[in-house]
């Protein structure tokens, strides 16, 4: 069910940014989104200083947050995005190969909008992230 105090974002207006330490993984969730019609992808490849360099971007609907990153992991980038004002109501899934329903749970208690399990499906990524910017709720590991 779509969370009503989100607006819907249409994949063509999205602007994501993916917070990923691997370049391969980077390049494959870039151009699943440029598939899709994502026009505005930023990367950053460790979890330090996300807040700040979000908060210089225009826009951003959508964080891709890997868990396991260099010197802050996803969970601590979490913690410092929710912190910023202009950031706190985006949108941030966790996207990791370490992915069981325990992990499922501790990222919800700890403030993600959705997970998606690594490695990703091709197939059903595009459905997934239009569900995501619809503002429905994606926790999904197998």
């Amino acid at each position: 069910m779509p969370d009503p105090k989100r607006t819907p974002v249409e994949p063509a207006d999205a602007h994501v940014l993916v917070v990923e330490d691997n370049m391969r993984n980077f390049v494959l969730v870039a151009r699943m989104l440029a598939y899709m019609g994502v026009q505005r992808c930023e990367w950053k490849t460790s979890g330090w200083q996300v807040a700040q360099f979000a908060d210089t971007l225009p826009r951003v609907d959508l964080i891709l947050m890997d868990i396991h990153l260099p010197y802050e992991d996803g969970y601590q980038a979490l913690q410092k995005v929710r912190a910023s004002p202009r950031l706190r109501n985006t949108l941030i899934v966790a996207v990791t190969a370490d992915a069981s329903e325990e992990q499922v749970r501790r990222a919800k208690s700890a403030g993600f909008d959705g997970f998606l399990g690594k490695p990703l499906d091709p197939d059903r990524f595009p459905e997934q992230i239009k569900r995501i910017l619809r503002g429905e709720p994606v926790w999904e590991w197998m």
